[in-house]
């Protein structure tokens, strides 16, 4: 083979190259394009945002044929707002809806999540939507066999507390056990959310749970058998979590929720759950 050919073919060869680099470069654009993290200017120009919550009687739960809840209205008004289609979704699993989260299959996980240390270095919050506290749930002595309940926390020592899989009450539970210098049994529970839990308390097929303080009061008008006077911790605030790559969904959603907090219509749908 001559030079002449030999170089003609090189050519050819360095042309097909480019035009293969060409459009790998191009197929991995439309991919970066593809995969762009969702942020508040995606959303608004979709007219769609993905929405998880928990389904017990503070984020979305059905009443007869209504569907109700306290982070189900809150959505609705921002849907309202924005203009927006609200997409809901129900995980009870605090760490299964901040996994949907992280992949992008939600834009927020709007819950009553108590915001601390371990969660803002993987998650942005919002400002404070509540308040709350944990509570120890235990039996009344007229339906424990005549034991009175625990008031004093190193009466906790030795004792078995079940909590639901995950739960953030467990980093509290963890530093109380640390505070009065004993163990604390902590028992993770795969299957039963708080609620569920709470009502094992009252049925007598566990002794101790804890839960949020709010949502304990609205259960003990349920189950008179449960007692709810015993703090297990301070007062907390709870907030929405967003991505940590969607500042503009972050500073979007303070910026609503600042304004409607001063709102009527917020004072409205606060007591109507939150007695």
């Amino acid at each position: 083979m001559n030079v002449r050919k030999r170089i003609f073919i090189y050519l050819l060869l360095l042309v097909a190259a480019g035009a293969a680099m060409i459009l790998l470069q191009r197929q991995f654009l439309q991919q970066d394009l593809q995969y762009l993290p969702r942020d508040y200017n995606q959303i608004m120009e979709l007219g769609e945002m993905n929405v998880v919550t928990d389904y017990n009687s503070i984020g979305y739960f059905v009443s007869g044929d209504t569907a109700l809840g306290f982070q189900l209205e809150m959505m609705r008004e921002l849907e309202q707002e924005w203009k927006v289609k609200v997409n809901i979704f129900l995980e009870n699993s605090l760490e299964k809806s901040l996994q949907g989260l992280q992949a992008e299959r939600y834009d927020l996980v709007a819950r009553n999540i108590p915001v601390n240390s371990a969660l803002r270095d993987s998650f942005s919050f919002t400002v404070p939507i509540t308040y709350n506290r944990l509570v120890l749930i235990q039996r009344k002595a007229l339906f424990n066999g005549g034991e009175e309940p625990i008031r004093q926390h190193l009466e906790l020592a030795g004792k078995e507390i079940h909590v639901a899989a995950n739960s953030p009450a467990i980093l509290r539970l963890d530093n109380l056990s640390h505070e009065i210098g004993d163990t604390i049994l902590i028992l993770e529970d795969p299957l039963y959310d708080t609620e569920q839990l709470v009502m094992m308390v009252a049925s007598g097929d566990i002794d101790y749970t804890v839960c949020d303080k709010e949502i304990a009061f609205r259960l003990a008008e349920l189950f008179p058998e449960i007692d709810t006077d015993t703090d297990i911790g301070f007062t907390q605030l709870e907030a929405w979590a967003v991505r940590s790559n969607s500042p503009l969904l972050l500073d979007s959603l303070n910026s609503w929720l600042i304004g409607f907090r001063n709102s009527s219509r917020f004072d409205q749908i606060f007591r109507r759950y939150y007695p």
